[in-house]
């Protein structure tokens, strides 16, 4: 079984910082991408941040500059989010495609979504 357990989310005005983690844990083969999606209010859930295999990143064209996603050896990623605005206002949620050991297969795993509101 793996869980992913999310952090860091809250209440911020706008042009300030949050951070937020996202640890795997449990019977892990390996880990072939891992990132944060949002979902706003109406709208459907898109990527803002991942590592693909290859340790390649990926950013959304709506936070470059602004987010960061760095990632330790514990199977840990974080997502420092500075210069928020209005419009990253959503939940976040942490997602991963690994293989555990007792899987031939790769399998998609959630966590439970932290909200980040950014208003004044």
């Amino acid at each position: 079984q793996v869980q992913l357990v999310e952090s860091g989310g809250g209440l911020v005005q706008p042009g300030g910082s949050l951070r937020l983690s996202c640890a795997a844990s449990g019977s892990i083969f390996s880990i072939y991408a891992m990132g944060w999606y949002r979902q706003a209010p109406g709208k459907q859930r898109e990527l803002v941040a991942g590592f693909i295999s290859g340790g390649s990143t990926y950013y959304a064209d709506s936070v470059k500059g602004r987010f960061t996603i760095s990632r330790d050896s514990k199977n840990t990623v974080y997502l420092q989010m500075n210069s928020l605005k209005p419009e990253d206002t959503a939940v976040y949620y942490c997602h991963t495609e690994l293989r555990t050991r007792s899987s031939a297969s790769r399998a998609d795993y959630w966590g439970q979504g932290t909200q980040v509101t950014v208003s004044s």
